[in-house]
């Protein structure tokens, strides 16, 4: 493997992060609203899913990541969480290198504004294998994961024993006729998930590599139910 497919230490640039409250906000927020860690796809930036935010329920605090990784070495644009390589099956080095930028981003994260009373994984296509990836990788840290249009991973990780126990609500949303996302880290996916996770799988035949209204509903009503967000902060002022 070469150096340019396995970074030894990856760091998130945290001044790019696309937050949905005023950073001024954010300890008063955290300090009683769950936190959705949003992570976009290959050769994409922190830009792309915070046009989401509004259709996702309010009371909660929205994180939009840079992936670490400029994508320019790998002959794409943007950034990538992980090199292009096998499809749909990244090297598990570089998938523990990205796992622990977003991690150690959201240890500075806490340190400057407080830990929130929960925390989500959400992600679209490599994001949705991050979202995964996270989980895996520090189960007791976070509530629930959205993997939309995404895979799992492959190998084994330590935290994979505990995910068994305690199989935290996972969202999954595709299209059985994705272009993008190889058979493979389909087929995976699939093996892998009902073991480890609460699975709430949805098909949305047409949408190919993409998200559409009728997913970011139901993201939005699973949202509701496994974070812990005020119904109050729901219904719109006036009503």
């Amino acid at each position: 493997m070469s150096d340019l497919d396995a970074p030894a230490a990856l760091e998130l640039d945290d001044s790019v992060v696309v937050w949905s409250v005023a950073r001024e906000e954010l300890s008063e927020r955290l300090a009683s609203e769950p936190l959705v860690v949003v992570m976009h796809g290959r050769g994409s930036h922190e830009g792309d899913l915070p046009g989401l935010f509004p259709s996702l329920p309010e009371g909660v605090v929205y994180a939009s990541l840079r992936a670490p990784l400029d994508g320019a070495p790998y002959g794409i644009g943007g950034f990538t969480w992980f090199p292009p390589g096998v499809p749909a099956d990244p090297a598990p080095e570089v998938m523990a290198a990205a796992a622990g930028a977003v991690l150690a981003w959201l240890d500075r994260v806490e340190a400057e504004f407080g830990a929130p009373p929960a925390i989500a994984a959400l992600g679209f296509s490599q994001g949705g294998a991050m979202s995964i990836h996270l989980l895996r990788s520090a189960p007791h840290r976070f509530a629930a994961a959205v993997n939309l249009s995404g895979f799992a991973a492959s190998g084994s990780l330590p935290g994979d024993e505990v995910l068994a126990e305690r199989r935290p609500p996972l969202f999954w949303g595709r299209d059985v006729a994705d272009p993008v996302i190889a058979a493979s880290g389909i087929t995976r996916t699939e093996a892998f998930v009902p073991g480890h996770f609460t699975v709430t799988a949805r098909l949305y035949p047409g949408i190919a590599h993409s998200i559409s209204l009728s997913e970011l509903a139901d993201v939005s009503q699973f949202l509701r139910t496994v974070l812990p967000v005020d119904p109050a902060s729901q219904v719109p002022a006036g009503l």
